[in-house]
């Protein structure tokens, strides 16, 4: 029996399975990508994968404020790309 591993939106602040989200890294080389296999080093939030809740993390700068940087409006663009 495979257990379900489960993270914390940051928007939504539910708990779902990590393949519903998507996951965005600060490298230790402090460079901002996703991490599609969920094992990349450094520091990282999740963030669900729904239009509405992208768009209300650009709003809010949620990335930006969980991972400590000043601008992520390129992830936030590659996020939406992504669907």
């Amino acid at each position: 029996m495979n257990k379900v591993i489960t993270r914390t939106c940051i928007v939504t602040r539910k708990a779902l399975s990590r393949e519903e989200m998507f996951r965005v890294v600060k490298t230790p080389n402090h460079e901002i990508k996703i991490d599609s296999t969920y094992k990349a080093q450094g520091r990282g939030c999740y963030i669900s994968k729904d239009k509405d809740i992208i768009l209300l993390a650009k709003k809010k700068s949620l990335i930006e404020k969980h991972l400590k940087v000043s601008d992520c409006t390129a992830i936030y663009d590659e996020l939406l790309k992504q669907f």
